[in-house]
């Protein structure tokens, strides 16, 4: 069940203005091809038969170049212009508008050499990216810069940018059409998961509700000697060290993944939320954490507690990384050390970002339950490493969707508790912590190891039109 990912696909559109050397449009159009399949990226170009040399200089260029978009529409990811003169913003802008096409862009401007400035060899890049820019704000088409305002196509400034890109391209086209699973209800004493579907559906993302009932229905309605429940249970024992585990529990942890799964695969959910507590435990005795911990390992995250923002906040952060999400709370303080806190949760973190992972109960659910019925909880610590933490929030009174996002470190200082435990360290926390508290978020985060911020903020302010907190 786990998400794959195409190979992505991205347009190449190179300007031209002929009163510069249009020979620099055929080299970069060579060095392109080139770098591209280098990465392992799919593209899409113009041909020297379509347009002169492949670029776009005219209106009948630009409507050249549309056409093209247009037939590859369901492929393309992004799109990437290259500027190896100083191109014409115009066509280029109306290529993209005449195309209808509603993809990250991202413009690269090729840098002059100072011994390469006569008229035979000056590019003027530098100028035509910010008339270029100029006019895609004019046509209001969001776009993307690379890090230095011009740079040689096969300088390894440009490779970085362009893998940042694809991350981005990658997040946008995952969440456009997102399909969230809700299993169960919002615990009654959480107010602070609540949110709006309608504001998601706004933004292409659909939530597909189903009722505990119906999955404890079909647990029962299983065959003991189902084969897919041996398929579970291999996937629930190689995720985390379960000899402590009775088998009879773990039989029916095996069953309920059966069944989610097969919720998830009909409906084409791509990230879930669950009801954890306590209707699991009384009824089936058991926790759904280990479940919850495989599907994140397979980058189709899962939430705790019906936080169907909090697992969009996982998704987004699994795709743009590559990398698994778990999901914590903002849970303690670590001391006197105001830039460190402890991150915390019963059970439920992606075990692949853990130190010596093993399933266990979850004892502090088990002073109500009782810790007989909560076998499945992970009990780990996160590896020390780089740390993304992003969330995600929906804000009824201003009818808008919002988001923080930043980074630090997991921290291996000394830590004496129990379940799935982690200390960060971030600068300024407290001045993080309070714009949480100020601004009406919730409690919940999520986090991995990477360094996705800068993708995340990108997504999400210039493509999807989200307020993101960039905290630094």
């Amino acid at each position: 069940m786990k998400k794959s990912l195409d190979k992505m696909t991205l347009a190449v559109l190179l300007g031209n203005r002929g009163f510069f050397p249009s020979y620099l449009v055929g080299d970069a159009k060579r060095e392109a091809v080139r770098i591209f399949d280098e990465l392992g990226i799919n593209t899409v170009m113009l041909t020297e038969e379509q347009t002169n040399y492949g670029g776009i200089e005219t209106y009948q260029d630009a409507k050249i170049a549309a056409q093209m978009l247009k037939q590859h529409r369901d492929e393309i990811a992004g799109i990437v212009i290259l500027l190896p003169n100083f191109g014409d913003e115009k066509a280029l802008s109306q290529a993209i508008r005449l195309s209808g096409l509603n993809v990250p862009v991202l413009v690269q401007a090729e840098d002059d050499n100072l011994d390469k400035m006569g008229l035979a060899t000056r590019r003027d890049s530098f100028c035509g990216k910010i008339s270029l820019c100029n006019n895609l704000r004019q046509f209001d088409i969001p776009f993307t810069l690379t890090t230095q305002h011009t740079c040689a196509l096969s300088s390894d400034i440009f490779k970085q940018d362009l893998l940042s890109f694809i991350s981005v391209c990658r997040v946008v086209k995952a969440l456009r059409g997102c399909r969230v699973g809700a299993i169960g209800a919002r615990p009654a004493g959480f107010n602070t998961v609540r949110y709006s579907e309608k504001l998601l559906e706004r933004l292409g993302i659909s939530v597909e509700t189903i009722d505990l009932s119906e999955i404890f229905a079909g647990v029962n309605r299983l065959r003991d000697d189902d084969l897919r429940i041996a398929e579970k249970l291999e996937l629930l024992k190689s995720n985390a060290d379960a000899s402590a585990i009775p088998q009879e529990k773990l039989h029916v942890m095996a069953k309920l993944f059966v069944v989610i799964s097969n919720w998830i695969i009909e409906n084409g959910i791509d990230t879930t939320a669950i009801q954890c507590w306590t209707s699991l435990q009384d009824t089936l005795g058991i926790n759904v954490c280990s479940i919850m911990s495989v599907m994140s390992g397979q980058l189709m995250p899962s939430a705790c507690e019906v936080d169907v923002m909090g697992a969009l906040s996982m998704y987004a952060l699994s795709i743009a990384s590559m990398k698994p999400a778990s999901i914590a709370d903002w849970n303690n303080n670590f001391g006197e050390e105001r830039d460190k806190c402890v991150m915390f949760h019963c059970g439920n973190y992606a075990t692949e970002e853990l130190d010596n992972p093993f399933m266990s109960t979850a004892d502090i659910i088990g002073t109500t339950v009782g810790c007989e019925n909560t076998c499945g909880a992970i009990n780990g610590r996160m590896k020390a490493g780089p740390l993304t933490y992003f969330r995600l929030s929906t804000d009824d009174f201003s009818g808008k969707v919002k988001a923080y996002v930043g980074e630090g470190k997991f921290v291996d200082d000394k830590l004496d508790t129990v379940g799935c435990r982690a200390v960060i360290q971030v600068k300024g926390l407290e001045e993080l912590l309070a714009y949480i508290c100020n601004n009406g978020f919730e409690h919940h985060v999520a986090m991995n190891h990477s360094s996705s911020a800068k993708v995340l903020h990108e997504v999400f302010t210039k493509y999807l039109s989200v307020d993101c907190y960039y905290h630094k």
